[in-house]
């Protein structure tokens, strides 16, 4: 599975890691590594800043929704910095790059995204799609 976002990056869901060690102790040398192993593992993953009051609003939509999100604290995270500077690629047009959201290894995007997907109906069939739902 790859994800194309408005830069042209490319994420493939093909990349593996040695150990199933935590996020904090995989490869640091490269955060799209990171960022790519991440979503393509796992259902949800919000990568989010513990002080930011809008990746608390994600979160909470989520765990709300019955979902159990993989949460990235990049504030906590080693190469927090790193991963952030990826995100900012992913979003490309000057937004705050977290709360940053993948759901079934695909780049959602924002709370904008996240909240008009609730709105508009779309966010449980993406979820339930991706595996976050069993509903």
């Amino acid at each position: 599975m790859q994800v194309t976002n408005k830069t042209g990056i490319l994420m493939a869901s093909n990349i593996g890691i040695e150990t199933e060690a935590s996020a904090t102790t995989m490869m640091l040398d490269n955060p799209y590594k990171i960022v790519r192993q991440l979503a393509s593992t796992n259902a949800v993953v919000l990568f989010s800043m513990s002080g930011c009051c809008m990746c608390t609003v994600a979160k909470r939509l989520l765990f709300g929704l019955g979902v159990g999100p993989t949460i990235i604290e990049l504030d906590h995270h080693g190469a927090g910095p790193d991963i952030q500077a990826v995100l900012f690629q992913l979003v490309a047009d000057g937004r705050q790059p977290v709360p940053a959201v993948f759901v079934g290894g695909k780049f959602l995007g924002g709370i904008e995204t996240l909240m008009a997907c609730h709105i508009n109906g779309t966010l449980v069939p993406l979820l339930k799609e991706a595996g976050a739902l069993w509903l």
